[in-house]
């Protein structure tokens, strides 16, 4: 599902930023065009970053991953409950970097599946292992980068619910995501993905 993706480390620097996504989301909502958005980001500062390079950044990150959302998406983001919002937020993640995607896939879901509700940094060692394996672009990659990538995976799971700690065998949640989300990812061809959500089948 996720093979036009090229394989990327650029989630070690790229947390949840749910904030950050839901002030982009709104002035969408509002009106406003993508690049828009990415503008006033570079040019008027909206999340008050100190540096060009954080703001080029912050501009970078918002805006591919919002341009995975449609309209109804984008206003469920906004106006949603906030799990269902977070949800989004992980959606968007989840369609535009691969690792993590078949983290969810491989991973998350057959946690869900299989009712197992427990997150061990074993789990980590062998989905990391088993990618090591089937890509050289990931066997390049040094043991420190996968510590980090544990790391922020860890915490945007625990930003969003799915987790309950981020420490030791961590306690995995099932989050509260609406109906209408479901239905409508069914209706758009993306129903695969509310099983990597919530765990469920529609």
């Amino acid at each position: 599902m996720m093979k036009n993706l090229r394989y990327s480390t650029t989630i070690k620097a790229r947390p949840l930023l749910y904030l950050e996504m839901k002030k982009a989301a709104t002035l969408v909502v509002e009106g406003n065009i993508l690049e828009q958005v990415k503008k006033l980001i570079l040019e008027e500062n909206i999340y008050q970053v100190k540096t060009e390079s954080r703001k080029k950044e912050f501009a970078s990150i918002v805006s591919s991953r919002l341009q995975v959302l449609d309209g109804f998406l984008m206003k469920q983001l906004v106006y949603g409950d906030v799990e269902t919002s977070k949800l989004i937020v992980l959606y968007t993640i989840i369609k535009t970097d691969r690792l993590f995607y078949e983290f969810m896939d491989e991973v998350i879901k057959d946690k869900y599946m299989l009712r197992d509700f427990l997150l061990a940094d074993k789990d980590f060692n062998i989905f990391f292992l088993r990618k090591r394996e089937q890509s050289d672009v990931v066997a390049g990659w040094k043991d420190y980068t996968f510590y980090k990538l544990q790391q922020v995976f860890i915490r945007i799971l625990f930003e969003v619910g799915i987790l309950k700690n981020q420490k030791g065998e961590r306690d995995i949640n099932v989050p509260f995501l609406s109906n209408d989300v479901k239905q409508h990812l069914k209706e758009i061809g993306d129903g695969a993905f509310v099983t990597l959500l919530v765990g469920e089948t529609v």
